[in-house]
């Protein structure tokens, strides 16, 4: 980006009002004329911020939107109108954006699935987009929304709840140096975990700064330590912990989440075939659906001991 700002973005010239006045938005979506979609302004039929663009602002017409020339996708950042945080990031393409000028509710299109969806529509944590951003150079776009519930699939009410760490960072250092290495570099601060909280959970919160298990430690060893952690979590409900939030919901949401990390796996590992970053994807993926697992059977009442008898019954 050049500093140049960024624009509004909607669909409708009638609902673009004079400067230094507010819009009325239609109770429909405006007619437009054959082959010009309008201008990305303020806000859809469902904005209440009217449509004026302020200093420093210009209104731009949905063909200035850049989209991949391979993918025919923009990158759609999503931001909590009120607070300002920064919720989730997902994709778009021309399409995705009429609807969700056409529906007040924010549509994008799955790269994965390769077909469009709205948020919520499943979850019910819907997005009322209120208003639509586009940045200086065309290829991103901002929607600015209410939301209705948490962003994440986790819970979490940001998709960012983790803090990436790297241990020559000097990121967050002072006048006298420092960084992540630093004791307390890695706290979740304010970004709100699962339940809108700082989480305390390994694998799904992100205000630890424990480095990571080294990799010959991995397996049951790691295995051992998040089950000991899930059982403390049954035991002690702290609040803003993602497994709390898990426990306190019962089996039909833990083994929901179960069924759609496994979904997610298995998306991944078509990737896999394919690429390193499909590699990656499904590990990280795997990671997810283990420790929902885990979750499941401290809920469901076994152990891993249990499981791991039957199979050793399976060798014969």
């Amino acid at each position: 980006m050049d500093g140049h700002g960024d624009a509004r973005v909607t669909r409708g010239k009638d609902v673009v009002a004079p400067a230094g006045s507010e819009a009325v938005a239609p109770e429909k979506e405006a007619v437009v004329p054959a082959g010009s979609e309008t201008v990305l302004a303020a806000g859809s039929a469902a904005s209440t911020a009217g449509g004026a663009a302020t200093a420093g602002e210009e209104a731009v017409w949905l063909e200035a939107v850049r989209y991949d020339k391979d993918t025919g996708l923009v990158p759609v950042v999503v931001q909590d109108a009120r607070s300002g945080q920064v919720l989730m990031l997902a994709y778009a393409n021309r399409e995705a954006l009429k609807r969700t000028f056409g529906t007040g509710q924010a549509w994008f299109w799955s790269r994965s699935r390769q077909s469009f969806w709205r948020k919520g529509a499943t979850s019910g944590n819907v997005q009322r987009v209120v208003e639509v951003r586009i940045d200086c150079d065309g290829d991103a776009v901002l929607y600015r929304v209410e939301p209705a519930g948490p962003a994440c699939h986790t819970g979490a009410a940001s998709c960012f709840y983790r803090v990436l760490q790297h241990k020559e960072s000097v990121l967050g250092a002072g006048p006298n140096g420092g960084g992540a290495g630093a004791a307390g570099v890695g706290d979740a601060g304010a970004v709100p975990g699962p339940a809108g909280a700082a989480g305390t959970d390994p694998v799904k919160d992100s205000n630890t700064s424990a480095e990571p298990a080294a990799v010959e430690d991995a397996g049951g060893q790691v295995l051992e330590r998040l089950w000991r952690v899930i059982e403390q979590r049954w035991t002690e409900r702290p609040q803003g912990s993602y497994t709390t939030y898990l426990f306190e919901r019962g089996v039909d949401k833990v083994a929901k989440k179960v069924g759609e990390e496994s979904a997610e796996v298995v998306i991944a590992a078509k990737n896999a075939v394919e690429s390193a970053a499909g590699r990656a994807e499904l590990v990280e993926e795997s990671a997810d659906l283990l420790y929902h697992l885990l979750a499941l059977w401290k809920v469901a009442g076994i152990r891993p001991q249990d499981v791991f008898h039957a199979l050793q019954k399976r060798e014969k």
